[in-house]
């Protein structure tokens, strides 16, 4: 007889890619909705050199960024093999000119964010949520000695979104006190409840990829924005001796994406807020305490033993969900809705069963 060997669950590379055989993925923050149309034009049958590209990116693509940020001009920005690339390489920048070495970030917060910090020798230090959002009282005691804020709004894995009132304070203080903020924007369009607000100043990196408003995950393109062009050369100087230059393909068709209509986004932002209304009464109705997600496609309920529900929920029930303990919350389990309703009804049905069975 074939003995089924249970692996222990440590971290989200455990299920990443992982599909089929009737399992029902509420992992992975990877959009199931396709691209806008203009983006498979590029691939056509003229014929491509493919050779090295700017190291900074192509100068079509940040032009067409220019666009959208006031002030700016493609110097302003590198672009990256997805925000992640974009982090590592502005963390590790930062670290040769910084005296001071801690970062602080919200908890809970991304899993990667402490990680990157770490690589690049920093210390990562943490202010805790109020009621899932940045408390200033605390954020202004944290933030005294760091040399840099990391922030996320809309949140992964909250799904909140900071008040406006709160990222100018935020934007304030930083300023005051030469701090540098990061702002993580991969999820600023899709917001359901306001408009979005993305911090500025001197001193402000701004983060962005196509991965999660065009459904462009796997070409892995990102890009960081800065007023400061020394530090924008100096990321340079940096992603020439790691990557290289960021596929100049994928930036062909990150170009397409920009130039799609808008009505392609608010499209898109229809279907994550029904899904998000279908999954939030969904885990009410199974007696579960969440905070309700402003933006993003996440929801992030409480539970008794995190470790134990995912392993359970993968092992016997076929529901991959991640371990809030990933993202510094050990009390929450975090569910992404980015799969269709019939889906999240089945998923919803067989946590129904667990938690009547638990």
């Amino acid at each position: 007889m074939l003995r089924v060997i249970m692996k222990k669950i440590e971290s989200s590379s455990f299920f990443i890619g992982r599909q089929g055989d009737g399992i029902i993925s509420f992992g992975s923050g990877q959009p199931d909705l396709p691209p806008p149309k203009e983006v498979f034009s590029v691939l056509s049958g003229k014929q491509r050199t493919f050779k090295y590209g700017l190291i900074q990116g192509e100068e079509r693509l940040r032009n067409l960024l220019a666009n959208e940020y006031k002030g700016s001009d493609a110097h302003n920005f590198v672009i990256c093999n997805g925000a992640s690339e974009a982090l590592d390489l502005i963390f590790r920048v930062l670290s040769g000119d910084l005296k001071r070495r801690k970062v602080l970030m919200p908890r809970p917060y991304y899993y990667s964010y402490p990680f990157i910090v770490k690589f690049a020798g920093l210390t990562p230090v943490f202010t805790d949520l109020k009621d899932g959002r940045i408390d200033l009282n605390d954020f202004e005691k944290k933030v005294r000695g760091c040399a840099a804020v990391l922030i996320n709004s809309p949140s992964n894995p909250t799904g909140r979104v900071e008040n406006i009132e709160t990222l100018k304070q935020i934007e304030k203080i930083t300023q005051n006190s030469g701090i540098h903020l990061i702002s993580d924007e991969v999820y600023k369009d899709l917001i359901y409840e306001r408009e979005n607000y993305v911090p500025k100043g001197k001193r402000v990196i701004t983060v962005n990829s196509f991965s999660k408003t065009f459904g462009m995950c796997g070409l892995r393109v990102g890009y960081l924005y800065s007023p400061d062009k020394d530090l924008v050369q100096k990321t340079i100087e940096m992603k020439v001796h790691t990557s290289m230059n960021t596929n100049t393909m994928a930036q062909e068709m990150a170009a397409a994406a920009l130039l799609a209509p808008k009505s392609y986004i608010e499209k898109q932002k229809e279907i994550w807020k029904k899904r998000r209304d279908f999954i939030y009464q969904g885990l009410l109705d199974l007696g579960l305490d969440l905070w309700r997600p402003e933006g993003a496609f996440y929801v992030f309920p409480r539970v008794k033993n995190s470790s134990k529900v995912v392993y359970d929920l993968y092992y016997k029930y076929k529901v991959i969900v991640y371990d809030g303990s990933w993202f510094g919350s050990p009390d929450r389990i975090r569910l992404s809705y980015a799969l269709d309703i019939e889906k999240i009804k089945e998923g919803l049905k067989r946590i129904g069963n667990y938690v009547k069975n638990a």
